[in-house]
């Protein structure tokens, strides 16, 4: 199978076989996840590999009770590091600004990049993969368990591993048509008509989907959570009195 259909037939795994991820199987995959474009070839991320039992679950439960990640073979963080470059340049003899919101999103476009390419490169290596974003929740205590930093956000966490039969035969479900996802030269909303016409040709009622969706996700304690924790990782970037001040090297 080539690059266009993996990606094409590409689906979320959260079942895994009990078969560990080889060492030249996670270093191939991380070489390309480090081959992945970067901001002015900054690499502002890190990557926490988990190999602790105990630290894995205590991820599964911060992230929304999700046990498959205490199970899950190999299971990588994938940070949003602004820090690192900030020391280089103070062991530089360095006065720099401290890092700021876009510093913060530019290193989490690296990160996300990053694990992208890690996810592709692992399928085509028959390995199975899944995003959990729930890693930005609860802040304090991620914060706690991962040793982070003020101006180090866990932007996501991918697990990895051998799908199980099950898991191979799951039909990937349909994305929305592209005639409502690319637009030309400028933005613009779409009508209600546009909106019914979208979700009616992914196969899906507007008016029976939409209110359930909403509800248990947009609405959901989860989502909530999020928001408030990723506003605390932000305090220090848009500089927050009430952030912790940075700490010598």
């Amino acid at each position: 199978m080539g690059t266009l259909e993996e990606l094409q037939e590409r689906t979320s795994v959260r079942v895994f076989t009990p078969e560990p991820v080889p060492g030249d199987v996670q270093e191939a995959v991380l070489r390309c996840a480090f081959a992945a474009p970067t901001a002015g070839n900054q690499m502002m991320y890190t990557i926490l590999q988990i190999d602790d039992p105990t630290v894995k679950t205590t991820l599964a439960r911060l992230c929304d009770n999700q046990p498959f990640v205490a199970s899950a073979p190999w299971v990588l963080v994938f940070l949003a590091d602004c820090r690192r470059w900030y020391d280089a340049y103070r062991l530089a003899g360095l006065t720099p600004r401290t890092p700021g919101v876009g510093d913060l999103v530019l290193a989490c476009q690296d990160a996300v990049i990053a694990a992208q390419n890690a996810v592709t490169a692992a399928q085509s290596l028959g390995l199975g993969s899944c995003y959990i974003g729930d890693v930005m929740e609860n802040c304090e205590q991620v914060r706690e368990l991962l040793g982070l930093d003020q101006w180090v956000f866990p932007a996501t966490l991918v697990v990895f591993g051998y799908p199980t039969e099950q898991q191979l035969r799951r039909r990937k479900p349909p994305r929305f048509d592209p005639s409502y996802i690319v637009l030309r030269d400028r933005y613009r909303r779409l009508t209600e008509i546009e909106q019914r016409e979208m979700f009616a040709r992914r196969g899906q009622d507007f008016d029976s989907y939409i209110p359930g969706f909403c509800r248990r996700k947009y609405m959901s304690d989860f989502a909530q959570e999020m928001t408030r924790s990723v506003g605390e990782y932000v305090k220090a970037y848009a500089g927050d009195p009430a952030a912790a001040p940075d700490s010598p090297i």
